[in-house]
Parts: structure tokens; C-alpha cells; sequence
């Protein structure tokens, strides 16, 4: 999966437990909202790459095996993650009262869009 739909799958998970924050603080007791993770399921089974280990692996062959191929997806997610963080920091950091975590994660996914669509401007996702 490309470093950009990673990001705007970030933003996605990001802006849905947003979401739920908002209806949560506006009534503890619903019943309502959905939490289940079927999203980061979801997010986790299209970036892990499929391993096949050889059925007379030893451990330290499964265990370097593991972490090659799924060590390249797992920086994929961390770095999104990462910097979806520090994007919300800087600007919570700066005071700027006037921009919301919305507006910042739609910012980022636009950006992601743009590099994901071979666009030169944005963040270095």
C-alpha cells in the first residue's frame, strides 16, 4: 500500500474516534455509537504482507522472517500515525484556537492526496 493511503486511512481512524469523543461528551450513556475496530482491522490486513514459513523454520529463522516482512509495513503505520501527531501538536502547541483537530487531519489527508496522486506540494509523508 502506498505511504499515502496509509496516511488517509490514519486520518480516517483518527477522525472517526474524534467523532465518537464528540458524541461520547455529549452523552456518556449512548448506546448508539459503533467501537468496534473493524476499521483498523481492516487497515492492519491490507498493509501486512502475507509470510509463508517454511515448515522446518527454527525460531530464530521465523522470528527474522516476521520482522523483515512485516518491519516495512509497521513503519508505514507508525510514520503516519507519527505524523498525523506531530501535525495536531504543532498546532495545539502554537495556540492557534481558531483551527480544529478536524480541520488539521483534513489538511493532512489532502495533502496525502496530492502525493498520492503524484502532486508535488504537501508533507513528506
Amino acid at each position: 500500500m502506498e505511504q499515502s493511503e496509509v496516511v488517509k486511512r490514519v486520518v480516517g481512524i483518527l477522525t472517526e474516534a474524534g467523532e465518537i469523543r464528540r458524541l461520547l461528551e455529549e452523552n456518556i450513556d449512548r448506546d448508539d455509537i459503533e467501537t468496534d475496530s473493524t476499521v483498523v482491522t481492516a487497515l492492519l490486513n491490507e498493509t501486512m504482507p502475507r509470510i509463508t514459513i517454511p515448515e522446518d523454520a527454527s525460531i530464530e529463522e521465523v522470528a527474522t522472517l516476521v520482522g523483515r516482512e512485516v518491519g516495512g509495513a509497521v513503519e508505514q503505520l507508525v510514520g503516519a500515525f507519527t505524523l498525523a501527531f506531530a501535525m495536531l501538536a504543532q498546532v495545539h502547541d502554537s495556540g492557534q484556537t481558531d483551527v480544529t483537530s478536524a480541520d488539521v487531519l483534513q489538511d493532512l489527508a489532502l495533502r496525502a492526496e496530492q502525493l498520492g496522486s503524484g502532486g508535488t506540494e504537501g508533507t513528506d509523508a
